[in-house]
């Protein structure tokens, strides 16, 4: 899946929207681009639970 993170700006950013989703899969494969605020996903969680983990550490993803 892919998202848009509109707050991501930085590896910081990019660090914990990574560690948001593999606290969810450890197995996700994450791959976060704070220039583009974009992160794209492989992961077995839903795409509902990856946007409420997103939430819950603050970096909440945009509709495209």
């Amino acid at each position: 899946m892919k998202l848009h993170i509109e707050n991501m700006t930085c590896g910081g950013c990019a660090r914990g929207v990574t560690a948001a989703i593999k606290s969810l899969d450890p197995q996700a494969d994450v791959k976060a681009d704070p220039p583009s605020r974009s992160v794209e996903v492989v992961t077995s969680a839903s795409k509902e639970q990856v946007e409420a983990a997103l939430c819950e550490v603050g970096f909440p993803p945009t509709k495209d």
